[in-house]
Parts: structure tokens; C-alpha cells; sequence
């Protein structure tokens, strides 16, 4: 008994899996998810090279959203090698240190976008409530100092979690629900007591995405109070209007999250197809909407990238 319930981080592996319900439609599905890639990982870059070639972008909003491109990024390649090896090459087995590194980085990233979101929201609030304040409060080294803040904030949170799962025993079949490992997913399987696993994963949930999600409505509630204030009902909208870029990366981060929380809590008998589903949807739209968002909403990247595209002096 004692050498079956050996430690999975010794030798063991991982199986991964994609769509086994779909038939024939696996490589459809993987011909989608490379387009999604191309269009997250090319949408991305552009952003970020425009906002280093666009002298006007050098602004505490920009340097922001240039945060949030190289953590989409980061997503993207987080979940690109498990996933299109599962559906293209049916190459499903992972090791168990690459599953783990997997899932560091997966919510690495993912603790990291909402602290840019946040982030994001601080920065309309001082520049709709404080805007005289605006160039003396965020500084480019209070910027600085809150992207290292976030990435330390992250990195410490996520940090525990391998180490949490490498003292346990893993005695059961080693089947993922999904193309790449999530922590969710990892604490069902071993034959230890999971508990300090869970309550940590609560813990950090309610201490990152719980916090950060309050303070951004607070932020907007205090936005929102200081609009009304405006007499004019254009300037109202006007103000508005800068908002609602960061407005639709909150939601397209956050409503996926929430959802997939939803499916795993109370949708138990849902199709398995609905739990990877709600999970593509979760890791692949804001990486993929972020960049299409910003690009239709914000002046200059538009203009930027007519030039690029037309080759016309705008």
C-alpha cells in the first residue's frame, strides 16, 4: 500500500484532455484556437509597439495598458503548448513539474490582470476626480513602483501553491478535465488531505480577485458621483467615454471568472462540454478582446494603425 501511494512528483505524469465528445471536430476546434492565438498574440504586440513608437501614448494610462498586453501575452503562451498539442497531436500526457509550472503561470497571470485592472481603475479615478493632480500623483516611478507592486503581490500569492501540491500523495487516476492545469482541477486528485490546499486557494481568491473587484467599483462609484457633478450633459459623456475601454476589459475579465465559478459550483450535472467551454472562454477572450478594444476606442492607437495598415499618412 505504502508504494502505491507514492508522491506523483517522483515520476508520474499527468494525463491532459481536449473534447473526446466532439468526434471529428477536435482539429476544427484546434484550427479556431490557433486563430484566437494569432489574433491575442499579434493584437498584443501591436499594441505595445505603438505605444513605444506613439510619443503622445507616454502616459501613466498607456504604460498601464502596455502591462496588460505582456500579461496577455503571457496567458496566451501560458495555455498554447498543452492545448494545441492536445487537440492537433493528441499528445495528452504532461509531466508533473511542467503541470505544475503550467498552472503557476496560468494564475500568475491571471492574479496579475487583476491588479492592472485595478491599477487601470486608480488611474481614472485621479484623472476624472483629481485631474489637476493627475501629472504629480502618478508619476512615472509611482507607475514603476505600482507595476513591480503588482507583480510582487502575484508572484508571493501563487508562489505556495506547487509547493502545497508536492507534499501530497497522489494515489488516484491522474485525468485533468481540461488541456492545461488549472489548481482547481490538480486539488481533486491526490489521496491527501487537500484542506490547507483549499483553504488557501479561498484565501487568496477573496484577498486578490474579491478585493481588487471591490475597490474597482468603488473607484467607479466615486467616478460616477463626480460626473453627475459635470452641468454640462456633453462633458458628462465625454468624461464617460474614457472609461469605457477599462470598463469592457473589467467585464470580459471578470464575468468569464465568475461564470466559471458558477459552472463548478452549481452546474455539476452540466455537460462536461459546458465546464470547457466556460474555462476556454475564461483564459482565451480578454487576451484576445483587450487588444480589439483598446484599438477601436483609443484615438491615436486607431490612427497609428491605419497608417500601419494603409500606409497613408493620417
Amino acid at each position: 500500500m505504502g508504494s502505491f501511494r507514492t508522491n506523483i512528483s517522483s515520476s508520474t505524469s499527468f494525463t491532459l484532455t481536449g473534447f473526446p465528445e466532439m468526434g471529428g471536430l477536435e482539429h476544427c476546434l484546434a484550427a479556431l484556437l490557433l486563430l484566437l492565438y494569432s489574433i491575442s498574440i499579434l493584437g498584443n504586440t501591436l499594441i505595445l509597439f505603438i505605444i513605444k513608437e506613439e510619443q503622445s501614448l507616454h502616459q501613466p494610462m498607456y504604460y498601464f495598458l502596455s502591462l496588460l498586453s505582456v500579461n496577455d501575452l503571457g496567458v496566451s503562451f501560458s495555455t498554447l503548448p498543452t492545448v494545441l498539442a492536445a487537440l492537433c497531436f493528441h499528445a495528452l500526457e504532461t509531466p508533473f513539474d511542467a503541470c505544475l509550472s503550467q498552472m503557476f503561470f496560468i494564475h500568475f497571470f491571471s492574479w496579475t490582470e487583476s491588479g492592472i485592472l485595478l491599477a487601470m481603475s486608480y488611474d481614472r479615478y485621479i484623472a476624472i476626480c483629481n485631474p489637476l493632480r493627475y501629472s504629480t500623483v502618478l508619476t512615472d516611478a509611482c507607475v514603476a513602483h505600482i507595476g513591480i507592486s503588482i507583480i510582487t503581490r502575484s508572484f508571493c500569492m501563487v508562489f505556495p501553491l506547487p509547493f502545497l501540491l508536492k507534499r501530497l500523495p497522489f494515489c488516484k487516476a491522474n485525468m485533468l478535465t481540461h488541456a492545461y492545469c488549472l489548481h482547481p482541477d490538480l486539488i481533486r486528485l491526490p489521496c491527501g488531505d487537500t484542506t490547507l490546499n483549499s483553504m488557501y486557494g479561498l484565501f487568496i481568491v477573496i484577498s486578490a480577485f474579491g478585493l481588487d473587484s471591490v475597490f474597482i467599483l468603488l473607484s467607479y462609484v466615486l467616478i460616477l458621483r463626480s460626473v453627475l457633478a459635470i452641468a454640462s450633459r456633453e462633458e458628462r459623456l465625454k468624461t464617460l467615454n474614457t472609461c469605457v475601454s477599462h470598463i469592457c476589459a473589467v467585464l470580459i475579465f471578470y464575468v468569464p471568472m465568475v461564470s466559471v465559478s458558477m459552472v463548478h459550483r452549481f452546474g455539476k450535472h452540466a455537460p462536461e462540454y459546458v465546464h470547457k467551454f466556460m474555462s476556454l472562454v475564461y483564459l482565451f477572450v480578454p487576451p484576445m478582446l483587450n487588444p480589439i478594444i483598446y484599438s477601436i476606442k483609443t484615438k491615436e492607437i486607431r490612427r497609428r494603425l491605419r497608417k500601419m495598415l494603409l500606409g497613408a499618412k493620417l
